[in-house]
């Protein structure tokens, strides 16, 4: 499994790229909640082990293991919606032999790899109809035990990362146009239909995301929680305007300080930088996450094979769409999600199988071809 690698093929650049975005989550977290510090820099080691770890071994090697990882990954989602501990009225974490963990955020990165190796072991039937439902069946197993916890934002993170999967396999532009000409307006007229008062599409489990986007698009006559708090989130970050308020600063008028923001140190970890350390910051968060995100797919271009590409862009689009998705909620431009910044939020689970993710593009850029 382990093989000899030039040292000059090592992609240092997007290591240090996400080191730093780490770091700068570590420090974010500090000031959040300094409690949880400590946690987020054992996570941060861990994670940064099993990155260089897994980028020495061979993924084509380990990919043999797509079906065990698709098994694995379905008992774990299983195990969360049987036994799994509910917190404010979700069901996204279980514990086993002592570790707490949540597995929809290890789903993603099983995801990746199994559809890598299995479009890999049939990409000539890639553009058949039967390969085509059969691949959205074997997607919609995991994507329904996710959304079944419910995580609604996690959900339409895979479905996002599976449709670039399905790109970068080799998915026909004609496919694609026919799939696009169908799905858009049935989401359209689906939007439509539970956006009505006496809606029947959407249980009442799952009431409150539909709240969620209600009260995005009707802030004043739906004013509520979510909605101020997204409000705040804004208010903090213009409130740092260029360089911020500084470092843990016990400033008055600091929304941090005066906790106006729920989850400030995973959901809305931006809001914090954004007020401490200002636009200069805000934007070294956002310009790390892209460059990070660029990288993985100029890995993808040069993979050895398909499989490759697709981990590398699979990784790649995870890492830019959840940045997309959670800054777009801070930052008042999306409604309420839940997700977490990757790399930067409080949360073992996310930050280890960020780190987890990457390791596999760095072994991928380990043997791409060379110019």
């Amino acid at each position: 499994m382990l093989k000899q690698y030039k040292i000059r093929y090592y992609d240092f650049k997007l290591v240090l790229m996400v080191i730093a975005l780490a770091v700068i989550g570590i420090i974010a977290v500090g000031s959040a909640d300094p409690s949880k510090q400590n946690k987020q820099i054992a996570g941060f080691a861990f994670g940064v082990f099993l990155m260089l770890v897994i980028s020495l071994f061979d993924y084509s090697v380990l990919l043999n293991l797509y079906w065990m990882m698709y098994i694995f990954n379905a008992i774990l989602l299983i195990l969360v919606i049987a036994m799994g501990e509910e917190t404010k009225n979700v069901q996204r974490w279980i514990e086993i032999a002592g570790i707490r963990f949540q597995p929809s955020e290890l789903a993603k990165i099983l995801i990746v790899l199994f559809f890598a190796q299995f479009i890999y072991k049939h990409k000539e039937k890639l553009n058949t109809f039967k390969y085509i439902a059969l691949c959205v069946v074997l997607f919609a197993v995991p994507a329904f035990l996710v959304y079944e916890q419910p995580d609604l934002s996690t959900t339409i993170v895979i479905c996002l990362i599976f449709c670039v999967i399905m790109f970068t396999g080799g998915l026909s532009w004609k496919v694609i146009g026919g799939v696009l000409a169908v799905s858009i307006p049935v989401f359209l007229i689906f939007l439509y239909l539970v956006m009505q008062p006496d809606q029947k599409i959407i249980d009442k489990e799952h009431l409150y995301q539909l709240n969620r986007v209600i009260s995005f698009f009707n802030k004043e006559e739906f004013a509520n929680s979510l909605g101020y708090q997204q409000e705040y989130s804004v208010m903090a970050i213009g409130s740092g305007q260029l360089t911020g308020k500084g470092y843990k600063n016990n400033q008055i008028s600091s929304v941090k300080n005066a906790n106006f923001i729920a989850e400030q140190e995973t959901d809305f970890i931006f809001a914090v930088i954004g007020e401490e350390f200002g636009f200069v910051g805000a934007c070294t968060v956002i310009v790390l996450v892209l460059l990070i995100s660029i990288e993985c797919m100029f890995i993808a271009r040069r993979a050895k094979d398909i499989a490759g590409t697709i981990i590398a862009a699979g990784i790649g689009s995870m890492i830019g769409f959840q940045s997309f998705i959670n800054i777009g909620v801070v930052t008042y431009l999306l409604p309420n999600t839940g997700l977490p910044l990757p790399f930067v939020s409080y949360g073992l689970t996310s930050l280890v199988s960020s780190f987890i993710g990457i390791g596999f593009v760095l072994n991928v850029g380990l043997q791409c071809r060379q110019k």
